[in-house]
């Protein structure tokens, strides 16, 4: 057998062709400038829209089975979301608005809260066991890095919240076409092939579609029961600026693995001034509501759509991080599992054409 028929050397040159072009394009991106800045701009209502789209798809669904046109059942679905943010807003933004007021009034005090410890803990680290000794210095001497890591991902943070703010206005477009015309995005595609190929095609869309489906429907489901699990925790123990530590929850729930995580350090920031003994409790709740959503409702809710190995997830989340920032995180997973679809399917279509090949022989 010739080598160039070998899988380790088709792979080699398909890395190196792959090389090659990102090479190229990279030394001629200024003609794909103008085509960079508008994803830039469509990216974020894009995004958004999707999401809506893949959470209230259903409800469309149902409603079109009762013989609901079209337009009627977009206007439903328009109207529902729009009742259901006015209705957020009216109960839940009072007491937003008085969180946020007294988190305000009170941030110089948490500011020398925190420093107050800090200063214990420096005064009093030469009581402290070797390990713990050195672990404290070593973060005394990171502090500044920290500072600087910290500010930066904030920055990056509020800049795309503030980008998405700014083109809002364009969310509803994309929401309300996709409930429109979703069923001709796939057959304007595979249109252009014929025969097995665009069985192939055909086949490779509709499983994109499903994994979307599934991991945004999920992972909001897992979010909002998680927040909601937290929120009853927090106001169990008295937690001070419960309802915004679990807005942000919610969000950072979204992360899979990691995100729970994030949300841990601010309600312990706030449980440490408020009361030091509430950082206990706030750890066995999030510990709590950690296991609960390993064991019960992650299982029940995701099952094996995804079927990525957790520490997959976590590298990939860290490089999206790293390279992408907040956005990269989001879109980390699902970005990945789309590929993953993409991947296994030419696979099993070579492996077809290989058997097949092989039958005629």
């Amino acid at each position: 057998m010739k080598v160039t028929r070998k899988v380790w050397f088709q792979v080699c040159v398909g890395i190196l062709l792959v090389l090659l072009i990102i090479k190229y394009f990279v030394e001629i991106h200024w003609i794909f400038s103008p085509l960079v800045i508008i994803l830039k701009t469509i990216f974020v209502p894009l995004l958004l829209g999707g999401v809506l789209y893949y959470v209230t798809e259903p409800i469309q669904r149902f409603l079109e089975k009762q013989n609901w046109p079209r337009w009627s059942s977009i206007l439903t679905i328009v109207i529902g979301l729009m009742a259901i943010a006015v209705g957020f807003g009216w109960v839940v933004g009072n007491p937003i608005a008085e969180q946020l007021n007294k988190l305000v009034k009170n941030a110089p005090m948490i500011s020398a809260g925190i420093q107050d410890a800090t200063d214990y803990v420096l005064r009093n680290r030469e009581n402290f066991p070797p390990q713990l000794k050195e672990m404290i210095d070593s973060i005394a001497n990171s502090v500044q890095d920290i500072a600087i890591v910290a500010s930066k991902g904030l920055v990056s943070f509020l800049q795309s919240v503030v980008s998405a703010s700014l083109l809002a206005i364009l969310i509803p477009f994309f929401f309300i076409f996709m409930l429109k015309d979703h069923e001709k995005f796939a057959p304007s595609i595979y249109k252009y092939f014929s025969g097995e190929r665009r069985e192939w095609v055909k086949k490779t869309l509709s499983e994109i579609d499903g994994v979307l489906r599934s991991y945004i429907q999920g992972q909001l489901q897992i979010s909002f029961l998680l927040a909601l699990m937290m929120y009853v925790g927090y106001l169990v123990m008295g937690l001070e600026y419960s309802l915004l530590l679990v807005i942000f929850a919610f969000f950072m729930n979204m992360i899979p693995f990691i995100g729970p995580w994030i949300a841990f350090a601010p309600a312990v920031v706030v449980a440490v001034i408020q009361d030091p003994v509430l950082v206990i409790w706030v750890s066995v709740v999030t510990l709590v509501a950690q296991q609960i959503d390993s064991n019960f409702i992650t299982p029940n809710v995701m099952g094996k759509t995804l079927d990525i190995h957790p520490l997959t997830v976590i590298t990939i989340i860290l490089a999206a991080g790293k390279i992408a920032g907040f956005i990269g995180i989001m879109i980390a997973v699902p970005f990945y599992a789309v590929i993953k679809v993409i991947v296994s399917n030419i696979y099993d279509k070579r492996n077809a054409i290989k058997d097949k090949a092989t039958k005629s022989v």
